[in-house]
């Protein structure tokens, strides 16, 4: 039994932002509700730019996440206001209302990164055994791993 292999060309990204569905409609819908993140940060009050996220545009309704229901609370009796900011966008005269939603957003953590370090002694130790090694890789790593002590040190 043989496996025949599919052989597609690459389409040039030109062709692929073109056509209905898939990839272009998907870049045009995030060039959208990246527009209305920025219209709707540029008329928030300051202290609340950064707790409210455009989190997509369905059925009409555009869909708002903050981290608090306080936030959302103060969006409720705005609503008014805040559409007929968004129906000053070219795209966004269709939008009808807000679906508003608590999501809690958490920061990204990165992970916490662990150093090892070799003591003076240590250093010198692989410092000797290198000098009585004749294998030359063997003593090209000692002496790397030599080295990781002495940077430790102030440099006269």
């Amino acid at each position: 039994m043989s496996i025949k292999v599919k052989r597609s060309r690459a389409q040039p990204i030109a062709q692929l932002l073109t056509k209905s569905g898939g990839v272009g409609q998907l870049m045009r819908q995030s060039r959208l509700i990246d527009q209305a993140q920025r219209h709707l940060r540029a008329h928030l009050p300051e202290e609340m730019r950064e707790h409210i996220f455009v989190g997509g545009f369905s059925n009409g309704r555009l869909t708002l996440i903050s981290g608090q229901a306080s936030w959302l609370t103060w969006l409720r009796y705005e609503q008014s206001q805040l559409l007929s900011l968004l129906h000053q966008l070219p795209g966004f005269e269709g939008v009808t209302g807000f679906t508003l939603k608590v999501r809690p957003v958490r920061p990204i953590e990165s992970p916490k990164r662990y150093t090892r370090t070799l003591s003076d002694d240590a250093g010198k130790t692989l410092a000797e055994c290198a000098k009585d090694t004749d294998n030359p890789a063997l003593k090209n790593a000692l002496e790397r791993l030599a080295s990781h002590a002495r940077s430790t040190e102030p440099k006269p």
